[in-house]
């Protein structure tokens, strides 16, 4: 990597004042008695001793210790400012990173120092460990591209600056330090410190280092301490932006153009979920966060534009599950004159491009199980899938519901071990009857990349008339380890036909809601189903759009959450979010 251009010695000592804790004094030697600290951090050298890692590993994790040492770090902060000095800097001048520092200065030899003009250094960083040994004193601070090693002599420091940073200077404080470069004895490579400053004084201790930020609740919760304790977490957040970066780069080469939509909605459409809801005081009216992107990006094809997208936030008042996160991002794209033939290119062209820029090989591990994500990828029909799984065509049933929930129970008894009929028996078409048991049956061992073609027409409201097979829609979704990464149509641009169906949906959903109503006061329940509680409302304003023509299109949105989990082996979709909802803290 390449250096920053280096600053003269006397720019890099340049932050000493009265509101800086900066010491840089000759060398003056003075014999003094090495103290004990019971501190343990990881340097090169030896481990302090099993009693102050007991000590410490006991202490850390009590409230009334962590409010000890808060009062203690105060004091210090006192004792800091009655001296004249600032433990909050307002900058400071950094020469080079710790990945610069360590890749500048590989070929250091052990013991050796580099001590001219051009290898004097500035670095900054949170201490992450702290180890005094007699009249040395070893320092890892991390910043965001790695870490580095101070190293600190007494001699060098002189006893006043070697006292203060024993005595104000702890685990946690973020530290800017200023010297030359060496490699110790030992092969761990320094800064040769020769001067400090205390940039942030932390009043609250780090974790436990032996035991780093376990609990997996805390560490949702407070993500800053999380990925304090464990890098690896910041990690996956790099990688995300830069899939994020990935998609960006990809669709825009190929002429799309990234528009904004409106989340604040008069009407929530674009799929079926329950929407959150909020007031507008000056309006007077309920406003819905959106759930999806989709009706106001077909709006700008309708208005001219011929390849749109989106990439962002979508908001759905749901369950909370490792895959789902009441606010996700997805990018949702839409393109004039192609079909959903065209989107499963561009589904692969996005998945792989990512792969390779963030894991640079397209086989890949997740959670134990190989995938590889080489083209083309699998494409099957829905009805095919479900035959190959249960034996049952449901093709055959056209339009005899009761013969298909008989069907559908007996599969379902057979390959799950029970009878699982209560969502098939709320079913109110044989291609609701089909999603249930392919959802239960397929979608679970898809593990592969698969396109799942050509859905029902009772559950894609938006997606266009198969072109050959009637009752089914030009959709497809796509499945990677058992979970839906993609969901795209050839649009619907029928103006009527769009009525129909989108009328059609909210009687479907109205009648559903009666259903579980009537179920439920039978049962003595008194609150309906979160599921179907909520309203679903036509969009009056997007079908008048589409009376003044929308051209022929395809659009697909791909869960930007789920891809992230794929490629960076996350198990859930909390370690993907840096602030996923939870539940309130009892």
């Amino acid at each position: 990597m390449e250096a920053l251009p280096m600053r003269a010695w006397s720019a890099a000592s340049s932050h000493s004042s009265n509101h800086l804790i900066h010491f840089s004094f000759p060398p003056i030697r003075t014999p003094s008695t090495p103290r004990k600290f019971a501190f343990r951090c990881c340097s090169s050298s030896t481990a302090a001793s099993t009693t102050a890692r007991n000590r410490r590993s006991s202490g850390s994790s009590s409230t009334s210790d962590k409010e000890a040492q808060r009062a203690i770090r105060l004091k210090k902060v006192e004792e800091l400012r009655s001296s004249g000095c600032e433990p909050y800097a307002y900058k400071w001048d950094r020469t080079h990173t710790a990945a610069q520092l360590q890749e500048l200065y590989k070929n250091l030899a052990n013991g050796e120092e580099a001590n001219g003009e051009s290898d004097n250094v500035s670095v900054s960083g949170r201490i992450m460990a702290r180890r005094v040994v007699g009249r040395l004193a070893f320092l890892t601070i991390r910043d965001d591209s790695g870490t580095i090693q101070l190293y600190c002599e007494k001699e060098r420091l002189t006893v006043d600056l070697f006292e203060h940073l024993k005595k104000h200077v702890d685990l946690g404080d973020i530290l800017g330090a200023t010297g030359t470069m060496k490699r110790t004895e030992r092969g761990e490579l320094s800064v040769f410190v020769t001067s400090f400053s205390i940039l942030t004084k932390t009043l609250l201790p780090l974790p436990d280092k032996f035991h780093g930020l376990t609990d997996i609740d805390k560490r949702y919760r407070q993500r800053y301490l999380d990925m304090i304790s464990n890098p690896e977490v910041a990690d996956v957040f790099r990688k995300k932006a830069k899939i994020v970066s990935e998609i960006r780069k990809t669709v825009e080469s190929v002429g799309y153009i990234e528009v904004e939509t409106p989340v604040l909605q008069g009407a929530a459409g674009g799929a079926e979920a329950r929407p959150f809801i909020t007031y507008h005081n000056s309006l007077g009216r309920d406003l819905y966060l959106r759930i999806a992107t989709e009706l106001h990006l077909k709006r700008m094809l309708v208005g001219g534009f011929e390849k749109v997208y989106e990439l962002g936030r979508i908001f759905r008042n749901e369950g909370l599950s490792t895959r789902h996160n009441p606010e996700f991002t997805t990018i949702e794209m839409y393109e004039a004159y192609s079909d959903y033939q065209s989107m499963m290119n561009i589904a692969e062209e996005l998945v792989t491009r990512c792969a390779l820029a963030v894991q640079g090989k397209l086989t890949i591990d997740y959670q134990g199980v190989e995938i590889c994500l080489e083209r083309p990828w699998k494409r099957e029909t829905m009805h095919n899938l479900v035959k190959e799984a249960t034996g049952v065509d449901f093709s055959k049933f056209g339009k005899d519901l009761e013969a298909a929930k008989e069907a559908a129970s007996k599969a379902l008894a057979t390959l799950l071990g029970a009878k699982n009929s209560s969502s098939v028996e709320m079913c109110s078409s044989v291609g609701h009857v089909l999603s249930e048991v392919f959802e239960a049956v397929v979608e679970p061992e898809l593990m592969q990349p698969t396109f799942v073609l050509d859905y029902p027409v009772e559950i894609s409201p938006l997606a266009k008339p198969h072109r050959s097979e009637a009752g089914l829609t030009e959709r497809f979704e796509l499945f990677i380890c058992g979970r839906e990464l993609a969901n795209a149509f050839s649009e619907l641009t029928d103006p009527m036909d769009q009525r129909r169906r989108l009328e059609d949906q909210v009687r479907q959903h109205n009648a559903r809601r009666l259903q579980v109503s009537l179920t439920e006061s039978t049962e003595g329940k008194t609150e309906p189903s979160e599921d179907v509680s909520y309203e679903v409302t036509l969009d009056e304003d997007f079908l008048t759009a589409l009376e003044y023509g929308m051209p022929p299109a395809s659009g697909m949105g791909l869960g930007i959450d789920r891809l992230v989990m794929l490629l960076t082996n996350s198990a859930s979709i909390r370690d993907v979010i840096p602030f996923p909802v939870l539940k309130n803290q009892q």
